[in-house]
């Protein structure tokens, strides 16, 4: 299925580009499909999704930019936690 009318589908064995931000989530282009440490897996049909990195996010392992408030914290001084934000 087409992400859109105007973009054709893709083969499955398709290249895919991930983009890697600093202090940010892996950017998939997808559709995608994640299999997780307990083996199970969970997929997405939108055209790009935001992997989350630092483990923060409640909807994990989609990116919920949980990671900016932490890091919007990290300019405050230490965390709640006395450890300093990465």
């Amino acid at each position: 299925m087409p992400n859109s009318p105007s973009e054709p589908a893709r083969p499955s064995d398709a290249r895919r580009r991930i983009k890697v931000q600093r202090r940010g989530p892996l950017l998939v282009e997808g559709p995608v499909e994640v299999e997780l440490e307990d083996g199970t897996t969970v997929s997405s049909d939108r055209f790009r999704v935001a992997l989350c990195t630092c483990r923060r996010s409640r909807r994990y392992p989609w990116c919920d930019t949980s990671h900016r408030a932490r890091s919007a914290r990290a300019a405050d001084g230490p965390a709640a936690n006395g450890r300093p934000c990465p």
